[in-house]
């Protein structure tokens, strides 16, 4: 008996988690407009805009990830291509620019992120 409960609970823990893991991420295909941001300081202390472009350029040249920050104030990861990744490497010199990002978008455990396949700069945002 005590066999059949812990099998029962252990199949449906599994159950649930799969059920859960399979929610947490979605993926599809979309192009993202905002400004090029370098996530450390725009998460630290909101650092954004023509007056933070110096020290996000040097950020970014650092190694810090950088994000695509939307008019709705929704913050997308950038993530290098594997196959291509010319596109991640010419964006990154783009901090404080307006971009259009292309490529896959992913979410997972509440994180954003698009996986860069092409950009173009932008006047939208």
């Amino acid at each position: 008996m005590k066999t059949t409960i812990l099998a029962l609970l252990l199949a449906a823990g599994i159950a649930v988690a799969a059920s859960a893991q399979a929610h947490e991420i979605s993926k599809h295909q979309a192009t993202i407009v905002g400004e090029l941001v370098d996530t450390g300081c725009y998460l630290g202390h909101n650092g954004q805009g023509a007056g933070h472009v110096e020290c996000a350029t040097l950020c970014i040249n650092g190694g810090m990830p950088v994000g695509v920050l939307t008019r709705q104030g929704t913050l997308y990861l950038v993530t290098m291509n594997h196959d291509n990744p010319d596109f991640y490497n010419k964006l990154k010199k783009m901090a404080g620019k307006m971009v259009a990002v292309t490529g896959p978008v992913f979410t997972r455990s509440g994180m954003k992120a698009i996986e860069i396949t092409t950009f173009k700069t932008s006047s939208a945002g």
